[in-house]
C-alpha cells in the first residue's frame, strides 16, 4: 500500500512567485509576438506548458528536447491522423494515446504534448499547424523560460538540453 503522502520539497514563497512572474511573461510573450505576426500562436497546452517550464524547472518533462519535441511530434501525429481519418472523437482518443506512444519512443515526453496533439485533431488542422502556432509557440515560451529561470540565483535552466 502507497503512502498517503509522499515527500515534499520545503515551501518557497520566493520559488512560487518567480513562478507567477514568469509563466505570465512567456504567455504575455506569446499574447504579443501573435500580435505583430498577426498569427494566432496561443494554444491551450502551452498553459501546461507553462506549468512546467516555470513551477517545475528541474523535472525531466520540463527540459527544451521534451518542451519542443513533445509539441512538434505531437502536433505531427495530429497532422497525420486528420489526413487519414478526420476529426472525430475516436480519432482525438487516438491520436493522443499515438502521441504519448511516439513521445515515448522518442524520449521527448512532455504531457501537454497530448492537449496539443487533442487540439489538432479537434480543430481538423493541416500541417501549418506544426509551425504555426505549435513549434512557434514553443520556443518563445522555451526561450522566456531560459531567461527568466537563469536571471535569478535561486533558478538554473535547463538542466540538459538533449
Amino acid at each position: 500500500m502507497a503512502p498517503l503522502r509522499g515527500p515534499r520539497p520545503p515551501l518557497s514563497l520566493r520559488y512560487a512567485i518567480w513562478s507567477f512572474i514568469s509563466a505570465t511573461l512567456g504567455i504575455l510573450a506569446i499574447c504579443e509576438i501573435t500580435t505583430l505576426v498577426g498569427h494566432p500562436l496561443l494554444i491551450g497546452s502551452f498553459g501546461a506548458s507553462a506549468v512546467l517550464l516555470f513551477g517545475a524547472t528541474d523535472s525531466p518533462l520540463s527540459q527544451p528536447r521534451n518542451v519542443v519535441g513533445g509539441h512538434v511530434i505531437s502536433a505531427g501525429v495530429a497532422v497525420i491522423v486528420v489526413a487519414l481519418f478526420g476529426s472525430s472523437t475516436v480519432t482525438m482518443a487516438i491520436a493522443v494515446g499515438l502521441a504519448i506512444f511516439v513521445m515515448n519512443l522518442t524520449h521527448t515526453t512532455h504531457p501537454p504534448g497530448g492537449a496539443t496533439a487533442l487540439i489538432g485533431v479537434q480543430g481538423a488542422v493541416g500541417p501549418g499547424f506544426i509551425l504555426l502556432p505549435v513549434l512557434a509557440g514553443a520556443l518563445i515560451l522555451l526561450v522566456t523560460a531560459i531567461f527568466t529561470n537563469n536571471v535569478v540565483y535561486h533558478r538554473s535552466y535547463p538542466k540538459h538540453w538533449l
